[in-house]
């Protein structure tokens, strides 16, 4: 299916109400200076400065649904602690129906907690991960109570996706009454199989996706070619009793196989692979959102890689738009380029945040740069473009037209700040756009912990406001030339001056 046909396809799907059962995760990032040993034992000394949570496992499923605007609500047990309370928060912050979640007191919530360490200035990098979980089976009362929660809100949704990561909730008892609930009531069930598990307890699932290495090991198939994977497909689909086995073979795309015998390659295109965090979930959920909205398989799988391709360009678990995936298949960069600046440059504190810790991950150095930027001119343009030569990614940050007004006086700025940042985050050299409210960009930079602080203009260093809490950190402060007798005052003062000739005349 070409382009054109396949965004018509698009064009026409309405949101299914998803239902995802499964292995409710959180993940957090612990960052800090890594400088010194203990004096207690040959250990790194981590000194903790920030932290940063976000979904996983089937709670990033219900997470990407979202995203997709698809209704959704999730099944699952969370422990009586800490991590199942913030993870309930965060997805009833996402609108996610969650009155189905039930607290085990004898389990704790999964939670994957990494510690980045930064030493010397360098990029920082994972010291140690530490796994809270338990991955033995649910007690045979929550079981009865998950199976009664599944029956009961089954004829209320269009499609049940089965998020299994192993860690005990998604029982063979569990699953299998959840999909003959799906049947009888012609709920489309698609499954996301745990590594290593006896795949005959997701039987009669509408479909089941297995990666490469999932199915090598259920099916005996060593998978080195497309027409390896088909066989194993067709395989899961005789013995499973599936109508669909959609394999996903990470850079060779995917393979849909169907119950008929009928199969097809669905090829990736190439792309700089930032970040393969979540690409699986987003193929997952843009399967059951195609499904469930009505697209037949060929379509779904294609517009599941489509997704996956998409989140694989971007920093950490990213949600994909309908807009996304209606600029892709469009083919012009305008509106990628638009919805770009929407969303992923023009960003809050928060999510600037979360981008430089990612970008670090990923050992990409931060660049920050600030200022007023009222009438945007060539000075400015000459000095954002040397600030993104210090580094990978370049941070803008923007005062507010409250604070502008306290810097300059009340006839200023002369444009408001929303579309002040929408011209920095036009340009090329700028990957991100923040508005703050404070005179100086201290707390910002104290958030933001960029690799290098840039200034333009005739600075020493130590004049650069913000150099201590940059210096302070290990980070470097570098200032660029001033370009001659160009300022927005200067600007003004001769629009002015222009005007009184005018007047005068």
């Amino acid at each position: 299916m070409n382009s054109n046909q396949l965004q018509e396809v698009f064009g026409r799907l309405m949101p299914p109400r998803i239902l995802v059962l499964g292995d409710l995760m959180l993940d957090r990032y612990t960052w800090g200076n890594a400088e010194r040993i203990s004096q207690e034992a040959p250990i790194i000394v981590l000194r903790a400065d920030q932290q940063q949570t976000s979904l996983g496992g089937a709670a990033n499923v219900c997470h990407l649904v979202r995203g997709l605007d698809a209704p959704a609500a999730c099944v699952g047990i969370v422990g009586n602690d800490e991590q199942g309370a913030t993870l309930r928060r965060m997805l009833c912050k996402l609108d996610v129906h969650c009155n189905s979640l039930l607290v085990d007191d004898n389990r704790c919530t999964t939670l994957k907690e990494r510690f980045v360490g930064r030493a010397g200035g360098r990029h920082p990098s994972q010291i140690l991960r530490v796994d809270h979980e338990t991955s033995v089976p649910i007690q045979p009362q929550l079981e009865q109570e998950l199976i009664q929660q599944v029956q009961r809100m089954i004829p209320k949704y269009d499609v049940l996706l089965i998020s299994d990561y192993g860690k005990g909730v998604c029982t063979p008892q569990l699953v299998q009454a959840a999909i003959r609930s799906a049947n009888k009531h012609q709920v489309i069930v698609l499954v996301d199989p745990a590594r290593g598990a006896n795949f005959q307890i997701y039987r009669q699932a509408t479909l089941l996706k297995p990666n490469r290495a999932e199915s090598e090991l259920a099916t005996g198939v060593n998978i080195t070619s497309p027409e390896q994977a088909f066989l194993a497909g067709q395989r899961l689909c005789t013995q499973l009793d599936l109508k669909l086995a959609v394999i996903t073979l990470d850079r060779d795309g995917m393979v849909v196989v169907q119950q008929d015998g009928h199969h097809e390659q669905v090829p990736t295109a190439a792309r700089a692979v930032y970040d393969i965090t979540g690409a699986g979930d987003m193929a997952f959920a843009m399967l059951g959102f195609s499904l469930g909205a009505g697209a037949a398989p060929r379509a779904a799988v294609q517009l599941a890689n489509i997704a996956a391709g998409l989140a694989v360009e971007r920093m950490g678990v990213a949600t994909i738009r309908p807009e996304d995936i209606q600029a892709h298949l469009e083919g012009g960069r305008q509106l990628q380029a638009q919805h770009a600046t929407e969303e992923n440059k023009i960003v809050t504190v928060e999510r600037a945040v979360q981008l430089a810790n990612q970008y670090r991950l990923a050992n990409r150095k931060c660049v920050f740069t600030n200022g007023c930027f009222d009438l945007l001119h060539v000075g400015h343009l000459t000095n954002l473009k040397q600030a993104a030569k210090f580094g990978d990614k370049l941070f803008v940050g923007v005062n507010s037209d409250t604070s502008v007004r306290h810097l300059k006086g009340p006839q200023r700025p002369v444009i408001k700040q929303e579309d002040r940042a929408a011209l920095l985050a036009a340009l090329e050299c700028v990957a991100h756009v923040v508005i703050f409210d404070e005179a100086t960009p201290h707390s910002l930079l104290r958030a933001i912990r960029p690799d290098v602080l840039v200034k333009g203009g005739n600075y020493t260093r130590q004049e650069v406001v913000g150099h201590e809490v940059v210096e302070a950190y290990g980070g470097q402060v570098r200032v660029t030339g001033m370009f001659p007798g160009m300022s927005t005052t200067q600007l003004l003062e001769s629009i002015r001056q222009q005007e009184l000739s005018s007047q005068a005349a």
